[in-house]
């Protein structure tokens, strides 16, 4: 693939963490200083992969395997890397991407068996790219099940795991913080979505420059 022009970068963090707000509240910001801005999200951000997102994220819990989820989840990613992501990149954007390859490494390379090496493989395989800049918000993980459980939609089949999943996901994010230094970036979620959203800002704006 050739070197995009833009920025990519994606925010994680447990359910309920905050971060499709923030995600959004950057999208503004930087549109408000002039910047051309794409706000997507994973699964979904193109209409293929909001069909597949609709499969992984409604129903029983244990509607899929693990494998199964890992390949819808490539297929999703992949189908928004060459519809939206890379088109918006080449075209000089920023590009926000709610969760990314991140999410399924923990979600399904962690948190229902030892999957990590086979999630690397096919995205090594598929995808090919990481992001420029990743936010994770941290957050305390019954904080985070208890504001993800009250908002009352259809999407709550991994919320539906239970509280245990969300402790092992937050140790993963920040394990994951720990291995890519390089481009994580950890914010304490726990505060007024003010205050993170302008650390949020800071990170990002010292990126751009």
């Amino acid at each position: 693939m050739t070197t995009p022009k833009g920025l990519f970068l994606t925010f994680e963090g447990i359910d309920g963490s905050g971060k499709s707000t923030q995600a959004r509240r950057l999208a503004d910001h930087l549109q408000a200083q002039g910047r051309d801005v794409v706000l997507t999200r994973e699964p979904g951000g193109s209409p293929g992969a909001e069909e597949i997102r609709r499969l992984v994220l409604e129903g029983d819990p244990d509607r899929w395997s693990a494998e199964t989820e890992i390949l819808l989840f490539t297929a999703a990613r992949r189908d928004h890397l060459e519809r939206t992501i890379l088109p918006a990149l080449e075209a000089g954007k920023v590009v926000i991407c709610d969760r990314f390859a991140d999410s399924t490494r923990m979600y399904q390379g962690l948190s229902r068996g030892d999957l990590r090496a086979l999630v690397d493989q096919l995205h090594g395989l598929m995808i090919g790219r990481e992001p420029d800049l990743t936010i994770l918000v941290d957050m305390d993980p019954e904080t985070g099940l208890s504001r993800a459980k009250g908002r009352q939609g259809t999407e709550e089949r991994f919320e539906d795991f239970g509280p245990e999943l969300q402790r092992k996901m937050r140790a993963g994010f920040l394990a994951l913080a720990d291995e890519f230094t390089d481009r994580f970036h950890v914010i304490d979620g726990n505060r007024d979505m003010d205050t993170v959203a302008r650390d949020i800002a800071g990170v990002v704006e010292q990126a751009l420059v």
